[in-house]
């Protein structure tokens, strides 16, 4: 590892550029959840899956706005924790941040095990092995520098739009009848028990589980501060989130339960490699394993620098050890992302020790963390926005529609999410054990004055070229 000679004062560096966070922000609504997890949300709701879908992606867009109005305003590395401090207190600052850092170190250790899982039909090796390799692998990417990690998360996002592009066009000429043996029409929609054959009850149920999908589309706002134009980027990409969400997820899904009966049950296990087969196209299976590869080392190369980059922010505001705020020659901070990688190397090793228990407990307090991060941002975003109205409303050039009503509404519905549920089975687990988490980073609080002195905002917020 190249020796660390950088300071907090040298900080990071605008290594990405447009079109790294154009498909930064593509990649980032796009998981391997739409690929596989979206077949039990198409058995909970029917095909009003994609009501579910449309509900959950507007309740996300408002989010970003929000969002996305604060970074223009006020652009800082490690966002959502940076706002909650500027807007809430230093409390607040710490809890958002090591959330957000622990809940994206277990998605590295997730989506390492996820990987090994695929590569072993293809590689005869332990599947521990082959985790290792990825964590390896994808830290060295990050390691390099800001722009590599930019790179491959662009040829990666490529990947996955190409993938799901082909198979819009492919769908499309298969229900208007204009592909070999096709079969035109809709009638899958509502042919089996109607278009919400489960209620309304299913369709909000669905809800629940989707927003959590939506998981990974706030990086570009953390990754701006890396990025030449910031307060554009973000901008760009926050305002483009709606046609994203209905291209990629809406009408997707709505192709998927248009070829298939939506009670099939090649939808619960593999909605789009279903869709393929029944199209008659070759090879469908392999072809998307390599798209879910591809979307889940998306994934864990973003994890492992959103959860370095944040770790950067906490420690630069005394929240976590001192040392870890110094970045190599290249602006990364080395120590940060190798401290991210071997917590999430606790975790693999938990997935094949303890799964059943210390794995499933981690990945389930995670399962609904994104719901107590996006009411931060919501609360955050009322403070600021009120303050800036007062002090610098010139920096107001980006903002979220009907402030501030719009705001509290979005926060009434998240409120209404967490409850509901706690009202279902499926999620209360993941509820509780997500709670959990955030008490147990709340009750550390106290400790932060024994991990470092704070430095100055002002000596590590510019970004060096």
């Amino acid at each position: 590892m190249e020796e660390m000679t950088g300071t907090a004062r040298e900080g990071l560096r605008t290594g990405l550029r447009r079109r790294h966070m154009t498909m930064l922000a593509i990649g980032g609504a796009v998981g391997a959840g739409l690929f596989v997890g979206s077949g039990s949300v198409i058995k909970t709701a029917g095909p009003a899956a994609v009501v579910s879908y449309t509900v959950a992606g507007v309740l996300v867009l408002c989010v970003l706005r929000a969002l996305g109005e604060m970074v223009v305003a006020r652009p800082v590395a490690g966002s959502l924790a940076e706002y909650a401090r500027m807007a809430l207190g230093p409390f607040a600052g710490f809890t958002v941040g090591w959330l957000y850092w622990y809940m994206y170190v277990i998605l590295v250790g997730a989506e390492a095990t996820a990987g090994a899982a695929i590569l072993a039909e293809w590689i005869d090796l332990p599947q521990w092995t082959l985790a290792a390799a990825l964590l390896v692998v994808m830290t060295a990417v990050n390691l390099i520098s800001v722009r590599s990690f930019g790179e491959f998360e662009f040829w990666f996002a490529s990947i996955k739009v190409a993938a799901i592009v082909v198979f819009l066009v492919l769908g499309v000429l298969y229900v208007l009848g204009w592909w070999p043996n096709g079969r035109a029409g809709v009638g899958n929609l509502t042919a089996h028990g109607g278009f919400v054959p489960n209620g309304w009850d299913g369709v909000l149920s669905a809800i629940v589980v989707v927003i959590f999908a939506f998981g990974g589309t706030e990086i570009v706002t953390l990754a701006a501060a890396e990025s030449a134009e910031p307060g554009r980027a973000v901008a760009r990409a926050t305002s483009n989130v709606l046609w994203r969400v209905g291209l990629f997820y809406v009408a997707s899904i709505l192709l998927v339960v248009t070829i298939l009966p939506w009670d099939d049950a090649k939808v619960l296990t593999s909605p789009f490699v279903s869709a393929l087969d029944t199209m008659g196209v070759p090879a469908a299976g392999t072809v998307m394993q390599v798209v879910i590869l591809t979307a889940v080392l998306s994934v864990l190369n973003s994890a492992i620098y959103v959860s370095s980059r944040m770790l950067y922010v906490l420690t630069r505001d005394g929240d976590a050890p001192a040392g870890l705020v110094r970045v190599n020659r290249r602006g990364v901070p080395a120590r940060a992302v190798l401290l991210g990688t071997v917590a999430a190397w606790c975790a693999v090793v938990a997935s094949y020790v303890s799964p059943d228990r210390v794995f499933t407990f981690l990945v389930n307090s995670i399962g609904v963390l994104l719901a107590f991060l996006y009411l931060a941002v919501m609360f955050s975003q009322l403070r600021l926005r009120t303050r800036l109205q007062r002090e610098d409303p010139a920096a107001l050039t980006y903002r979220l529609w009907l402030h501030p009503y719009l705001s509290w509404a979005v926060i009434a519905v998240l409120g209404a999410v967490l409850v509901f549920a706690a009202l279902m089975s499926s999620m209360r687990t993941q509820l509780i054990s997500s709670a959990v988490a955030v008490v147990i980073a709340a009750a550390a609080y106290p400790l932060r004055a024994r991990l470092g002195a704070t430095l100055p905002l002002r000596e590590v917020s510019v970004l060096k070229r």
